[in-house]
């Protein structure tokens, strides 16, 4: 049964989280001058980063991660949802605009940003990614293998970035797009990992083994009934993020379109 007072501490994931904290305070504070020689120290940016990396730990470093892994479908998709709705967020969001342009702005690299970071390319490789790794082969087997089942999470997150980089983009160089193209875009990768959720959804047989004879907690789910639980907790995740990002969207358009200086033809004499 489950060990709740389990939490991972395997070097890889411990030593990168604390690599990257280490590598953001060095490069946001004593090297700080190098990105930029007047910028002042990142508060916000610094809060939000370190709230990513924590969240990242809370949802692959937790017990949450050996319930998700061993038990129950629903729990490993609110697992999914804290790495691509939170920590990735949060992760962008505390990046500052200097800090990421010396690696955007090389020269040589900018025609590979401007494919990368279009909205149409960013939406394509988080839906084939996260589609892809639910099909019954690969999923089942990153519960297998934990191997398998690391490069499953940092591929969701990876993904989870190129999803967000259109909407949340602290780049100058390739920064957030149009409001009115925001909103179709969160449309569209709705749109695009709909046929996901029904395929789990109205499944009529149990998808991943691993779930099906693991041992029932508490009895409160039937296998197929876990499964249906995990593809609405999938849905309704979604739509509940694309929601916010369409009033979001739509609110700062409207208030760019306020802000428009309106020009007042002379009356003609």
């Amino acid at each position: 049964m489950i060990d709740w007072l389990h939490w991972h501490n395997e070097p890889f994931l411990i030593g990168g989280l604390i690599f990257l904290a280490w590598l953001y305070a060095v490069s946001v504070g004593p090297l700080r001058s190098r990105f930029d020689a007047d910028a002042s120290f990142p508060k916000n940016h610094a809060i939000r980063f370190y709230s990513s990396l924590l969240i990242f730990y809370l949802a692959v470093g937790s017990p949450l991660d050996q319930i998700g892994e061993k038990f129950l479908l629903s729990a490993h998709m609110i697992q999914h949802q804290l790495l691509i709705y939170v920590s990735a967020v949060l992760f962008l969001l505390g990046i500052p605009s200097w800090l990421i342009a010396p690696l955007t702005d090389r020269p040589g690299l900018r025609w590979l940003g401007s494919c990368l970071f279009n909205p149409v390319v960013c939406g394509l490789i988080y839906s084939i990614i996260l589609s892809g790794w639910h099909a019954p082969a690969l999923y089942d087997l990153a519960l297998r293998n934990k191997n398998v089942h690391v490069l499953e999470h940092l591929m969701f997150f990876g993904a989870a970035l190129f999803y967000w980089w259109p909407l949340l983009s602290p780049s100058k160089l390739y920064p957030p797009v149009k409001y009115g193209t925001q909103m179709i875009y969160l449309l569209a990768v709705t749109v695009a990992m709909t046929p996901v959720f029904a395929f789990i959804a109205f499944s009529d047989n149990v998808l991943y083994p691993t779930y099906e004879y693991a041992p029932r907690l508490y009895a409160v789910l039937s296998p197929m009934e876990d499964q249906l639980l995990g593809a609405v907790t999938m849905k309704l995740g979604g739509l509940m993020v694309t929601a916010t990002g369409l009033v979001i969207a739509f609110y700062r358009w409207y208030q760019a379109s306020e802000r428009k200086p309106k020009l007042v033809q002379a009356a003609p004499r």
